[in-house]
């Protein structure tokens, strides 16, 4: 008798826990685009973009510009050799410059893009958990990962709590 008063203990117990499950979900992807401070890093991280690309374009035309001579310099027959080969190390030289820049401003824009967006992420994050301990949600699902295929009836969707505790409308 004892023995199937805890079988039965045991098979009744899990469905009593799985019925204390608070399901959330939320779309960080949505909130995450209308975040305020979203637009301002994007704009912050355009105008430094714009600066690295002026930068290039006058790289490339004092690029250009060698190539030119350099081309001059090699069809007169009269130059002398040391003169052409000045100016293809020089023209290689601005070439390298070229490819360093590309390699320092795609690095240097890419930090700045992280610096920028992880307090954003910090803030989305803080909200979530803020949601979910005042909501009492065991789990809170991100909608915006594909892997999250089927929410059934017993979750509810937090975005809008989410988006109050930030802020937003």
């Amino acid at each position: 008798m004892l023995k199937k008063l805890l079988l039965a203990a045991f098979v009744v117990a899990p469905m009593c826990l799985v019925a204390q499950v608070k399901l959330g979900y939320v779309n960080t992807q949505e909130i995450f685009n209308v975040m305020p401070e979203k637009a301002t890093a994007e704009s912050t991280l355009k105008t430094a973009s714009d600066k690295y690309e002026t930068e290039f374009k006058n790289l490339q035309t004092a690029f250009q510009k060698k190539a030119d001579e350099y081309e001059k310099t090699d069809k007169d027959a009269s130059t002398p050799q040391a003169i052409k080969d000045r100016h293809m190390q020089e023209l290689q030289d601005e070439y390298q410059k070229i490819q360093n820049f590309q390699q320092t401003a795609s690095q240097d824009l890419q930090r700045q893009q992280e610096q920028l967006l992880a307090p954003i992420t910090q803030k989305l994050q803080n909200a979530i958990q803020a949601v979910g301990a005042e909501g009492g949600y065991t789990f809170i699902y991100d909608m915006s990962i594909p892997a999250i295929l089927y929410t059934g009836t017993g979750a509810e969707d937090v975005s809008a709590k989410v988006k109050a505790k930030l802020g937003i409308k």
